[in-house]
């Protein structure tokens, strides 16, 4: 090859040089973009995938219905239905109170009333047997009056009668019972022998005089009978 084929070639190659560094100057740009990672979409993802593990969990609130100071201040009564309560409870109270009063007043009523009764009771216990011994007496003073001196002995005996009969239906209206045993069988409960005879003919054991009659007051022995028994 000639000398000036030479330099011709060489100055072909020099001026090629400028247009392959234009084109590689074109394109490094776009390589150098893509550098930090051979592959953009597997970039992206990459770091889609790094940014979603490094990044903290988000905290979901608690629902309303969930949170327990919510449903404690839900179901709570408010201040009015308290002081509404309160003053029912107070009403009540008062109410139970003015009760307790009145029965334990009433109480102590009934216990006065008792105490008074049994008082009178022990005072005047004997008014009743008072009311029924007075006709007894009246009727022994218009005996004794009406016999006076020249008296006969059938006109005291009539009056000693009515007497008698009177006292008997006092007796009777006291519960009064007169024990007259004669002739019956020796009763220890009623009776009280004072001394035991022959009966002729008499079972023992049988009452054959009544020394002193016995009395009773509503089925209670007050006195027994004084009786001679047969032997």
């Amino acid at each position: 090859m000639s000398r000036e084929e030479l330099q011709a070639s060489d100055s072909g190659g020099t001026e090629a040089d400028p247009a392959a560094k234009e084109t590689t100057d074109a394109c490094a740009p776009e390589g150098d973009a893509a550098a930090p990672g051979s592959h953009p979409g597997g970039t992206e993802e990459g770091a889609g995938s790094e940014e979603a593990g490094d990044a903290p969990e988000a905290w979901d609130a608690p629902e309303s219905g969930d949170d327990p100071d919510a449903s404690a201040q839900a179901g709570a009564p408010s201040i009015e239905e308290l002081e509404r309560a309160l003053e029912e409870a107070r009403v009540e109270a008062q109410t139970h109170r003015d009760t307790s009063l009145r029965a334990r007043a009433e109480l102590e009523n009934v216990r006065r009333r008792a105490e008074r009764d049994v008082a009178n009771a022990h005072r005047y216990g004997l008014e009743r047997l008072v009311n029924e011994f007075l006709p007894v007496r009246d009727s022994l003073e218009l005996g004794v009056s009406a016999a006076g001196d020249d008296a006969d002995a059938a006109r005291v005996r009539e009056g000693m009668e009515l007497t008698l009969k009177l006292m008997t239906s006092a007796f009777e209206k006291l519960g009064i019972e007169e024990v007259d045993p004669a002739g019956q069988p020796f009763d220890p409960e009623l009776h009280q022998a004072m001394s035991m005879q022959d009966g002729e003919g008499r079972e023992p054991g049988t009452v054959l005089t009544v020394v002193q009659k016995g009395y009773r007051l509503n089925e209670r022995l007050v006195r027994p009978a004084l009786v001679v028994v047969a032997k």
